[in-house]
């Protein structure tokens, strides 16, 4: 199965992993699973950390870094995909999250996240 982790998994499953809930670790560690971030991810975090925002002490780079030499998968972000937010309900109202949802509908995976409120939308979506 395809997943794609949500901001908050990706910085917890690099630095934090007993943050992540036991259903989280499973999915992130079975091997059958391909994991992806989304570049939309990585451009949110940097723009935190350029305002300075208080739960980003970390370089962004090193965190891409990091991903990509553990085996994720970066998805770039597509017209495709812009064009989908436009066809979602609007339930979420953070652009970063609701690009997230667009890019899995598109893309055919799982979005996986810790933001319960996504599970509205009309997708792949597994709250962990």
């Amino acid at each position: 199965m395809k997943l794609l982790l949500d901001s908050h998994l990706l910085i917890w499953a690099t630095s934090d992993a007993k943050r992540i809930s036991l259903a989280g670790r499973k999915l992130i560690n079975d091997p059958a699973n391909e994991l992806y971030f989304s570049a939309a991810s990585i451009w949110e975090l940097a723009i935190k950390s350029s305002l300075k925002h208080p739960s980003i002490t970390f370089d962004v780079a090193s965190l891409r870094r990091t991903l990509l030499a553990n085996e994720y998968n970066e998805l770039p972000v597509t017209a495709d995909h812009g064009l989908e937010v436009a066809a979602l309900p609007r339930i979420h109202k953070d652009p970063f999250d609701r690009l997230l949802v667009a890019q899995a509908r598109v893309e055919g995976m799982t979005l996986v996240t810790v933001d319960r409120e996504l599970a509205k939308y009309p997708a792949s979506i597994n709250p962990v």
